[in-house]
């Protein structure tokens, strides 16, 4: 069986797509880089908690540190959180273009007849921001962000994805995500959907399928080729 054959199948198999945003969607942090934001929001959770804040200055993925903050205390996390939505806001206004092929993508689910939900970790709002500003929202029915003053329902939770079947009213096992990381991959598995591995960096696609991904892609537009009706 080919690549693409198995791609097919899974997509076919699937009354459901979720798109995980930052990667299969936006490069989210493209034009206000990650680090920056990580260092800002250490910076603010030192000013309430010296140790924490240390803790959270020795990595640089924004999320990181909201749970970093979240384990010290709920009140300052919320805090933080703020902080990294806003930042998310600012940072997909900057981000430039969709991820190549995910407009077509998102349009040849719609097309096909499929229910499109966003399923991500960042923010809802900074979603929506980024899907206006595109014309991208007619082809998203429904937008699951990060669960606020919750990070432990992030993925690799499957709480973020049965939200999802359940507001698109599907059983969670006739929908497929697509994400461009481990956690994805755990969180499909664990809710019992399938998934599609995007390989935007050449080391991921050997570590998807280690991962039990259902099928790799290193292209969005083979999303949107694989879900257009076969010519005749």
């Amino acid at each position: 069986m080919t690549h693409d054959d198995r791609l097919s199948g899974v997509l076919e198999s699937a009354r459901v797509v979720f798109f995980d945003f930052d990667g299969p969607v936006c490069d989210v942090f493209a034009g206000l880089p990650a680090s920056e934001v990580a260092k800002q929001l250490a910076a603010l959770l030192s000013t309430q908690n010296e140790a924490a804040g240390a803790k959270a200055a020795e990595t640089d993925d924004p999320i990181e540190v909201l749970r970093i903050a979240h384990e010290a205390d709920a009140a300052i996390g919320q805090e933080v959180e703020r902080a990294l939505t806003a930042a998310e806001i600012e940072a997909v206004a900057v981000a430039g273009p969709p991820t190549p092929g995910a407009t077509e993508a998102l349009q040849a689910a719609r097309a096909s007849g499929r229910i499109v939900l966003v399923v991500s970790n960042n923010s809802a709002a900074c979603v929506g921001h980024f899907l206006d500003a595109h014309g991208l929202g007619e082809y998203v029915t429904a937008i699951v962000g990060r669960p606020s003053g919750q990070p432990h329902l992030m993925k690799p939770n499957p709480f973020p994805l049965i939200a999802a079947a359940e507001q698109a009213h599907v059983d969670v096992t006739h929908c497929t995500l697509i994400g461009d990381s481990l956690t994805d991959i755990e969180a499909a598995h664990a809710a019992g959907t399938t998934v599609i591995g995007y390989a935007n960096k050449p080391h991921k696609a050997a570590l998807f399928a280690e991962a039990g991904a259902n099928t790799v892609t290193d292209a969005m537009q083979d999303i949107a080729d694989a879900l257009a009706p076969a010519q005749p």
